[in-house]
């Protein structure tokens, strides 16, 4: 069921890992290298992926090199938001991949690249159009952001948020689907390329968007899904119940899942972007999630 572990979502995000807690990395590279060794240790066949970098910086990923970190993955993650967030041209795409593969060996998984139908929806269908001409091919996995809108009524995982002003509005929009699960003219745009570039989607501690999930997932044809699962919702009451109708659900595809989000009465802060007090309480979440859901059957190696 689970094809890849990544580990971490964003580490080198401020909104999801606390540089002020953790200024030289030593904590979050340390907590890496105990969940590579854990998942390693569950299921030797679930390609390791470390958490998708954004902003892409090679820079900080030959830092978590030198803790030792690479040793413990099998693939590097990168995110790219070139048309909202990042300050580089989408056409940049290809040099940004070959940046990374300047510091390392591994294979560079995309494991999101979006734009949001923020300022028009013409703008999302060229996106995804040139999306995928510029990743498919050149990264072993391509993960479009995402399935769904962000619903309005829910925070986006951001520090600051409507401080941010249009940057933080267009965490809503990220989708080919509106929050009512109407389409945007960026579906028909992506579903030609639905078999070789996968969907981002997270979903929320009993998401009721689930089922209709899976089913737009099944009609374009989606094979690889990346999705995750929260150490922190792994704490609330019938977790498990949850995570399981979740995987069973995306059962018939090859999913990458996530792990991160500490919880609070486990950080040194109490916050979901907090390390841990005990970082191999995180590597025991992830194994024990390897254990339940990952593939006996074996998943493809990295670089395929």
């Amino acid at each position: 069921m689970i094809e890849a572990a990544k580990i971490w979502n964003e580490p080198n995000n401020k909104s999801h890992w606390d540089p002020e807690i953790d200024p030289d990395w030593s904590r979050f590279a340390q907590m890496a290298r105990l969940a590579g060794q854990a998942i390693r240790a569950e299921n030797p066949r679930v390609t390791r992926v470390l958490g998708g970098l954004s902003p892409i910086d090679p820079g900080y990923l030959q830092l978590l090199d030198g803790y030792g970190v690479l040793d413990e993955v099998d693939a590097v993650g990168v995110h790219g938001f070139p048309l909202d967030w990042n300050l580089w041209s989408i056409h940049d795409w290809p040099q940004k991949l070959d940046e990374i593969r300047a510091v390392t060996d591994k294979p560079v998984w995309v494991t999101e690249a979006g734009v949001s139908s923020f300022g028009a929806e013409e703008v999302q269908v060229w996106g995804v159009k040139r999306t995928a001409e510029l990743l498919i091919g050149r990264a072993p996995r391509v993960h479009w952001y995402s399935l769904y809108d962000l619903p309005r009524a829910w925070e986006a995982t951001t520090r600051h948020k409507e401080a941010e002003g249009s940057s933080y509005y267009r965490h809503f929009h990220m989708g080919l689907l509106r929050e009512d699960g109407a389409p945007k003219a960026a579906l028909e745009a992506y579903a030609p390329y639905a078999a070789e570039m996968g969907l981002c989607q997270w979903f929320h501690f009993e998401d009721h968007r689930l089922d209709e999930a899976v089913a737009w997932l099944k009609r374009l044809g989606v094979k690889h899904l990346r999705t995750g699962l929260s150490w922190a919702d792994s704490l609330r009451p019938d977790a498990l119940a949850w995570f399981d109708r979740q995987m069973e659900a995306l059962s018939d595809f090859a999913v990458t899942v996530t792990f991160c989000f500490t919880p609070e009465e486990c950080g040194i802060a109490p916050h979901h972007t907090s390390p841990p007090r005990a970082p191999e309480e995180f590597a025991e979440f992830c194994a024990a999630m390897v254990r339940r859901y990952g593939s006996a059957g074996g998943a493809l190696t990295a670089a395929e």
